[in-house]
């Protein structure tokens, strides 16, 4: 294999709104995930993503959705704490794939406004030769335009390439490339999967 591409959110940084918005709703949890399924749901983050500015997504959603203005503004200003630890076992995969000298390199979406903060916050991130940020490309997964950016930018051959996701969308749109998509589904299926391949064991 040339090289292993990771994901990052839901992969080896635990992200998730909920950590934000739960204290606020309190008891009401059914009120919290009608609010992050309708009003601040994930197509409307991935916008974010894929190179929105954070002021223009939610002054947008602000005026869909006015009785909602300030939950609406703190997916900005309260982003840090959507931002939890990194998830240590995955993270064991990957400085062992480091140890044996594998090729790494790291594919997410996510904001190139908010990006800094987990850059600052978990060292290992710069175990990567190459980190491709969707927000900085304007391109998101599962976008196959990524993808290739991905492989041309590092001379990566589809084939010769693992690359690892959490959400199938993602993994299908890599394996329709002729990468050898894994679906993460956790570390130690992760870290069979690449014993199966001969790359850990």
């Amino acid at each position: 294999m040339q090289a292993i591409i990771f994901d990052l959110g839901g992969v080896l940084i635990d992200w998730d709104p909920r950590y934000l918005y739960r204290p606020i709703f309190g008891d009401d949890v059914a009120g919290m995930e009608d609010f992050l399924a309708r009003v601040c749901p994930p197509d409307w983050n991935r916008q974010m993503d894929a190179g929105v500015p954070f002021a223009d997504a939610i002054a947008q959603r602000q005026r869909e959705f006015p009785e909602h203005t300030e939950l609406i503004a703190l997916w900005k200003d309260g982003w840090p704490r959507m931002l939890r630890d990194a998830i240590p076992q995955t993270v064991e995969v990957l400085a062992e794939l480091r140890e044996r000298g594998h090729r790494l390199v790291a594919l997410t979406n996510w904001s190139a406004e908010t990006f800094p903060i987990a850059l600052e916050r978990f060292a290992f991130l710069g175990w990567f030769e190459d980190i491709v940020v969707s927000g900085a490309e304007r391109l998101a997964k599962p976008d196959p335009r990524i993808f290739r950016l991905t492989l041309e930018r590092n001379r990566l051959d589809p084939v010769r390439t693992i690359f690892i996701d959490d959400l199938p969308a993602n993994v299908q749109a890599a394996a329709a490339l002729g990468i050898d998509a894994v679906h993460f589904q956790g570390a130690a299926g992760l870290r069979s999967e690449l014993e199966r391949r001969g790359l850990l064991g």
